[in-house]
């Protein structure tokens, strides 16, 4: 498979990664889901410290133990979870986050994290003392590289050109082109990469679009109401009859220069080998892509500019 690096880190990620929210509280059909990615080409799995309560990293961690030094490990910080486990609530502390990170290496069962990312931001951050925290985390070798998670432009702004983060992970699919307005530009400007998230547009670019589109779909999705998604995807794959959604949205995702990971979740080996078939498949022609920017749309960000 692929690789790209991750903006101005040494860290040298798969195309395609393995979103790991997904991947349940029983180890033995988690650990399938992990060894099916790794032995297909995956290096990129994604965990977050709020997954489950810590369970997901413990998980992840036990799986990919016997190959660590062959995979990059992401995880999160941020959400920071209440005593009772009844919820969570935001802290972007560098307190917080110097101390959370030791809970995560253990729970990872690791020396370092290759990947450590804000799991958010916003602009009453502490950003400058956020940002601090994690270059302290990488000259201590607690981290290999960070990054941060946002969909707005006006966060990005502020994260981006203040910090040494290598990556910024995103919410980015055909039937979500809003960060290629303002977000993009400004994340290329400081050379850091986009990990795209959500390529699949919770399953409405799959096999199972009808049935996504039966579903959640009724009340639309980003800018599409229910109707436009009809249409939209109906004109998709009307165009296009030898390639899959599944492979549209994907290959769409990698033919954009800032992505350097797509992250895509399974609940099932099947499931990976689906999307590994996908993004394997031959990249999309010029034509191609135009075509599908010519049947989505792409209105940008109404809030957060």
């Amino acid at each position: 498979m692929e690789k790209r690096r991750i903006g101005s880190s040494p860290l040298e990620s798969s195309l395609l990664g393995l979103g790991c929210m997904s991947l349940g509280t029983e180890y033995n059909e988690a650990e399938k889901i992990i060894k099916t990615a790794y032995e297909n080409g995956i290096n990129y799995f994604d965990t977050a410290d709020l997954y489950d309560y810590g369970t997901n990293e413990e998980i992840v961690g036990r799986a990919l133990k016997p190959f660590r030094s062959d995979v990059l490990i992401a995880t999160k910080v941020g959400n920071r979870a209440k005593d009772d486990k009844s919820g969570w609530y935001w802290d972007a502390s560098k307190f917080y986050i110097k101390e959370q990170v030791k809970n995560s290496l253990k729970r990872l069962q690791t020396d370092y994290i290759d990947l450590y990312q804000l799991h958010g931001g916003t602009l009453d951050d502490p950003i400058d003392e956020t940002i601090e925290a994690f270059d302290e985390l990488k000259q201590e070798g607690l981290i290999r590289a960070y990054g941060f998670s946002s969909i707005r432009p006006n966060v990005i702004r502020e994260y981006a050109p203040r910090s040494s983060a290598s990556s910024n992970m995103m919410q980015y699919s055909l039937l979500d082109r809003r960060p290629e307005e303002q977000a993009f530009p400004l994340l290329k400007e400081n050379n850091v990469s986009v990990i795209s998230r959500g390529p699949l547009a919770k399953g409405l670019l799959s096999a199972k679009s009808n049935e996504k589109l039966a579903g959640h779909g009724e009340n639309g999705y980003v800018h599409y109401s229910h109707q436009e998604l009809k249409e939209v995807l109906a004109n998709i794959t009307g165009h296009f009859h030898t390639r899959s959604l599944t492979e549209l949205a994907l290959l769409f995702n990698a033919s954009n220069p800032e992505v350097s990971t797509i992250i895509a979740g399974a609940s099932s080996p099947e499931q990976v080998q689906e999307n590994i078939h996908a993004i394997n498949q031959k990249p999309l022609s010029r034509e191609e892509i135009e075509l599908l920017k010519s049947l989505t749309n792409n209105r940008g960000y109404t809030e957060h500019r």
